[in-house]
């Protein structure tokens, strides 16, 4: 989402670090740049300028620390100021149990699934969530949230037949807590603008409830709109954070950097995509970073922890020392990365590759890989060197794809397989060794 703002502040920033004396001039024109920057990415207008008159006064007094140059003093002040305006570390939800949440925000906000991905969160911490249907307006809302709920495990309790939300809500909730549930979400209805009617039925079910927390579900694709989405919802029922959706499209990320200054309340969880597990906690600081194009490593460690199977893992570390793996254990691995989510997404988390572009192209070819080795039969992915011109053919065929691809594969493969013989024992550690120190020599 936010790759335009992390282009547009790397200049600047690149420009800063190299600054060996801070002036008047050079800052402003430093600061003007970075002001520009978060303009262009669609953040409220006073969040930018008061962002860069923060940073100014800061850097007015700046004391210069030995080996560190006042350049990289600046950017250290300006991630510093992010992490604020983004709402500073990580914003954890009530420990009071049962847990009431009630989730509010606009039709097409993505409340309804956001429900259902929180629940699944909360389920994966150990604690047993209930999803209560309040949405008793749109067409299908509670067949939705019944077939989200089948999916992660959920129950889904619902009444089709009232209309009075705030009874029916406590109804339901108080049949979700008598079956052993310590967490409840409450879905309810949106509109396509905020208007007195819905107001005031999610006042009612707030006053009935008292949830813990009223989480609203913003679309970050919205931009500054979402920013006076969240400013209504906090003054009619006080929001107590805020859950942002489509971070992984195209929106430019105005919303994530100006809600918590305008509305006051913090952005809780960030949803990156369509899949039930798609829902992460937001952490500022590692926002911050990202966006900044230092990665996110943290992040990317614990994704990894939830999605990769360790023994398997294992296992197949133990098949590359050995140089015994096969096509299938290719297969095997591709699908763990695929785990992790997007190509791109993995690669902006890596420190020092946050200006490396992976798009369509590249994740078109992993798919067509995958498409490759699942055209195989058992035999043929145990063991490649059976796979003949015919076989071929039928392969390229099986997947949609040309034979030249399937002898590109099985080069690629063979060539990787080679390569790992080399690198065992002693002798393959002084190869690599040897490797190393060639690269070095040529400047790589």
């Amino acid at each position: 989402m936010f790759e335009g703002l992390t282009e547009n502040l790397s200049k600047a920033l690149r420009n800063l670090r190299g600054m060996g004396k801070l002036t008047d001039e050079n800052m402003a024109g430093a600061l003007e740049d970075v002001r520009k920057a978060l303009l262009s990415a669609d953040v409220h207008f006073k969040v930018a300028r008061e962002f860069t008159e923060r940073v100014r006064e800061q850097c007015a007094g700046l004391e210069v620390i030995k080996s560190v140059t006042p350049g990289q003093l600046v950017v250290k002040i300006i991630n510093d100021e992010l992490e604020k305006l983004l709402g500073g570390g990580s914003q954890e939800l009530s420990q009071e149990r049962p847990l009431k949440i009630m989730m509010v925000g606009l039709h097409g906000a993505g409340k309804t699934t956001t429900s259902a991905k929180l629940a699944g969160l909360l389920k994966k911490r150990g604690m047993v969530p209930a999803l209560i249907a309040c949405d008793v307006y749109r067409p299908a809302a509670i067949d939705q949230l019944e077939a989200l709920g089948a999916q992660i495990g959920v129950k889904v309790y619902s009444d089709r037949n009232s209309k009075d939300v705030p009874a029916l809500a406590s109804a339901l909730k108080s049949r979700a807590i008598d079956d052993g549930a310590n967490a409840v979400i409450f879905d309810t209805a949106g509109r396509l603008q905020i208007d007195a009617e819905m107001i005031g039925e999610i006042s009612r079910l707030k006053a009935a409830e008292n949830p813990q927390e009223v989480l609203l579900v913003a679309d970050a694709a919205l931009g500054q709109e979402a920013v006076s989405v969240a400013k209504a919802f906090n003054d009619a029922v006080q929001i107590t954070g805020v859950a942002l959706t489509k971070l992984d499209g195209d929106a430019r990320g105005g919303a994530a950097l100006s809600i918590k200054t305008v509305s006051g309340a913090p952005i809780k969880f960030a949803c990156t995509g369509e899949k039930p597990g798609d829902i992460e906690i937001f952490h500022a600081d590692r926002m911050a970073q990202r966006i900044l194009g230092m990665g996110d490593v943290v992040s990317l460690v614990e994704r990894a922890q939830e999605s990769i199977d360790a023994e398997e893992a294992e296992k197949m570390a133990e098949k590359l020392r050995k140089a015994e793996f096969d096509l299938e254990d290719f297969l095997a691995q591709m699908r763990q990365i695929k785990k992790l989510g997007s190509m791109g997404s993995i690669i902006k988390m890596i420190p020092g590759m946050g200006g490396v572009s992976v798009g369509e192209r590249e994740e078109k070819k992993m798919r067509q890989t995958e498409a490759i080795i699942l055209s195989m039969t058992p035999l043929e992915r145990q063991n490649p060197n059976v796979i003949n011109a015919r076989r071929r053919l039928r392969i390229a065929s099986g997947s949609g794809t040309q034979v030249r691809d399937v002898n590109l594969l099985l080069k690629q493969f063979d060539g990787m397989k080679k390569m790992m013989k080399m690198m065992r024992g002693p002798q393959g550690k002084r190869r690599m060794a040897g490797m190393m120190n060639a690269m070095r020599k040529r400047g790589l």
